[in-house]
Parts: C-alpha cells; sequence; structure tokens
C-alpha cells in the first residue's frame, strides 16, 4: 500500500502528473499514445510510468506486444479523491486534449 510522502513525491513531478493527468481521462493508454501526447521519448516515459507502477499507482496490462496503463482501482479512498480533484481541475484542458486523441496515429492497435 502506498503512503502519501510516495504518493506526492510521484505527483510532484511534472511529467508523472501528466502521464496521471492524461490515464485519467482516457482511463486505458498505452506508453505510445503518451509519448506522442507528451512528445517525450519512450524510455523517459517508461522510467516514469515504472516508478508510478511500482508504487501501485497504476497498473499495466498486456495486450499483444502493447502495454496499456490504468489507474489502480485499489488505491486507498485519500488517494482516490486527490486523483478525482486533479481529474476534475483539469478536465477543461484535458477535453481539447482528448480531442486530439482521435486526430492521433496510433499505431499501438
Amino acid at each position: 500500500m502506498i503512503n502519501q510522502v510516495d504518493f506526492f513525491k510521484c505527483l510532484s513531478d511534472q511529467t508523472r502528473l501528466n502521464i496521471l493527468k492524461l490515464v485519467l481521462s482516457k482511463q486505458n493508454i498505452c506508453v505510445c499514445e503518451l509519448t506522442e501526447q507528451l512528445e517525450l521519448s519512450q524510455p523517459k516515459i517508461s522510467r516514469h510510468l515504472a516508478l508510478l507502477r511500482t508504487h501501485g499507482i497504476l497498473l499495466d496490462a498486456r495486450q499483444g506486444q502493447w502495454v496499456y496503463y490504468s489507474v489502480n482501482p485499489d488505491l486507498p479512498n485519500w488517494a482516490v479523491e486527490v486523483l478525482k480533484i486533479i481529474g476534475v481541475q483539469d478536465e477543461d484542458s484535458m477535453k481539447h486534449q482528448s480531442s486530439q486523441f482521435s486526430s492521433i496515429s496510433t499505431y499501438c492497435e
């Protein structure tokens, strides 16, 4: 189980926070979508995803050769509430980004 210090340390990095926002908006997202949306290299995204997985914030699921990420449904209530606030607070900007998802040429499907 994640403790509050580790949880907030994960959220304190801008890249990890952006990853979480995208995962919250899409709910199940592939690393290729994250790299394209955030315009960062796959190794950099993967390092951040590994930390989020290690602390139990995200779960991963392999589908063929691709790995998809989602928020861990077993997070403590306080962590879920924080993520809800982040999701609602950033909802307007994520709507804009989500509309861009439809134009992204995902090659991971």
